[in-house]
């Protein structure tokens, strides 16, 4: 009742001072364009034309990095067709065939121990400069990856693969937020994450054709899937310095106006929280149990997310077809999921709910499972895997998003979606263990632990939903009581709960 009372009252005159001379920082913030107000300069044609412009020259170079990105840390699924295992003296039966699957799992613990420092570094830093970095280095490790002689180099590279990786997933989530208000986020992160998709498609074609590359230069045709899409990572990479704008108010293709409104329209939309680099914001995301639920809805589907991405090509060569027709077989699947991740995430958006949609498509990717666990048949398996790519894809954006948008403050915000989709990427240390050769070829075991792991998360939607209904109609009926609505707050008022984040009583969560 204190911060409420507060809230409402007028600020003393120490308070009044901190406002006026409110320290600009390099976030996100509003900077001193001028006193920004919640009013707006744009009518509905130009506020769209704006967002378009935004779209344009943001998201599709970000979606080619996370396509990039995905592609290099999956690629291995497909080398595994072309005689990785044979070359690098790794067995492919009996014990020591999990050789292959500790290759893969060890990648994750050290891509996840990347991403919250990462977000940091790129919240200290400035996107461009710290994405290219963790670019460039990546692709040196896919380049390697080519050229390692056993299992022990394998697993060296893997982990340095994942270390380098571990920054642009959460990286890009949160840099989204810096542009866009909270409803127009999923839409966007849809579109970037869709790439995750069209590397699914992009690799088991691309396999298909470098795989015939076996002898050229001595060399396997696994290792050139290796070196030469890791070769086109290092080009982008060496323009992503110039091709990625920091914030809106230093971004060229913008007019001075346009910079002003998208910060005016941020600040609107995230109502004056605070957005200044202070470790206690870090500390708020640590103790907000709202964000481990979260984490616990995201590792029940990215479990699956990268077991389908690391083994479709096995999975489908399993049902009876060769090494070659199973590479061109995981194309489709992934391009019907494509098209559901742009699809739910545009949506979401309009309707302004994430928890309903999230409970739809868990239930899609359940169906999926159940139907490749119960039947030896090959049409209704393959089937199978169109419902779990559909069901799983378009559930990774639209859970970042409906998490970011109910963190309030821009560090709290940063950590939190880097906790969630650090915790979240632990399930690709599971997803290496999901499909042991022992178990092949329906392996049953993994299908039905994956469906288990998406039903955990179905559970947990349905609870946060439930609770931030509850929890607006709690802040509503207040409101009511004390004839304060949100939107009456003045910027003195928003102020003096500015370091409230979500817990300020003019906040309203996204259910």
């Amino acid at each position: 009742m204190e911060k409420e009372t507060a809230s409402q009252g007028s600020l003393d005159s120490n308070t009044k001072a901190q406002l006026n001379q409110k320290e600009v920082v390099h976030s996100d913030s509003v900077d001193s364009l001028g006193e920004a107000s919640d009013t707006p300069h744009f009518d509905a044609s130009r506020t769209k034309k704006l967002i378009r412009k935004l779209d344009w020259h943001l998201v599709p170079f970000l979606a080619l990095l996370y396509l990039l990105s995905f592609l290099d840390r999956t690629n291995i699924g497909n080398a595994k067709l072309f005689s990785l295992q044979k070359d690098l003296g790794m067995p492919e039966k009996g014990p020591k065939a999990i050789q292959y699957n500790i290759a893969l799992a060890v990648f994750f613990p050290f891509y996840v121990a990347a991403e919250v420092p990462s977000n940091m570094m790129m919240k200290r830093l400035r996107p461009s400069l710290w994405l290219t970095i963790i670019m460039l280095a990546w692709a040196i490790c896919t380049i390697g990856m080519g050229f390692v002689k056993d299992f022990k180099d394998l697993v060296i590279v893997r982990a340095l693969l994942g270390v380098c990786e571990g920054g642009l997933f959460p990286g890009v989530t949160y840099y989204i937020t810096m542009w866009y208000a909270r409803h127009e986020c999923g839409l966007r992160m849809a579109m970037f994450f869709s790439a995750a998709t069209a590397a699914g498609a992009f690799g088991g074609i691309l396999a298909f054709g470098i795989g015939k590359m076996k002898g050229v230069g001595g060399r396997g045709g696994w290792s050139w899937i290796f070196i030469l899409e890791g070769i086109i990572t290092f080009l982008v990479a060496c323009v992503a310095y110039w091709a990625i704008n920091d914030y809106p108010r230093t971004a060229k293709f913008l007019t001075e106006e346009e910079r002003f409104e998208v910060e005016r329209r941020l600040k609107a939309d995230r109502s004056s929280l605070a957005d200044e680099f202070n470790l206690k914001f870090a500390w708020d995301a640590f103790k907000d149990w709202k964000i481990y639920v979260h984490m616990f809805i995201t590792i029940g589907i990215y479990t699956p997310l990268y077991s389908i991405s690391l083994f479709l090509p096995t999975i489908i060569k399993n049902m009876g077809y060769s090494n070659e027709t199973s590479q061109l077989m995981t194309v489709p699947p992934y391009a019907v999921a494509c098209f559901f991740t742009i699809g739910a995430g545009y949506a979401a958006d309009k309707m302004k709910q994430r928890g309903i949609f999230m409970l739809t498509f868990e239930i899609v990717a359940i169906i999926g499972f159940v139907m490749l666990a119960s039947t030896g048949k090959p049409g209704v398996q393959y089937v199978g895997t169109f419902m779990v790519a559909s069901g799983i894809y378009p559930l990774v954006p639209m859970g970042v998003a409906w998490n970011g948008n109910n963190i309030g403050g821009s560090l709290k915000r940063g950590v939190g979606i880097a906790m969630h989709v650090g915790f979240g990427n632990l399930g690709g240390t599971i997803a290496a263990f999901m499909f042991l050769a022992k178990d092949s070829p329906r392996f049953i075991p993994g299908h039905s632990t994956l469906a288990a792991t998406v039903t955990m998360s179905a559970v947990l939607t349905t609870l946060m939903t439930l609770y931030l209904r509850r929890e607006n109609r709690r802040r509503d009926a207040l409101a009511a009581s004390i004839n304060k609505l949100p939107e009456q707050y003045t910027e003195e008022e928003k102020f003096a709960e500015r370091e409230n984040g979500d817990n300020a009583t003019f906040y309203r969560y996204t259910v």
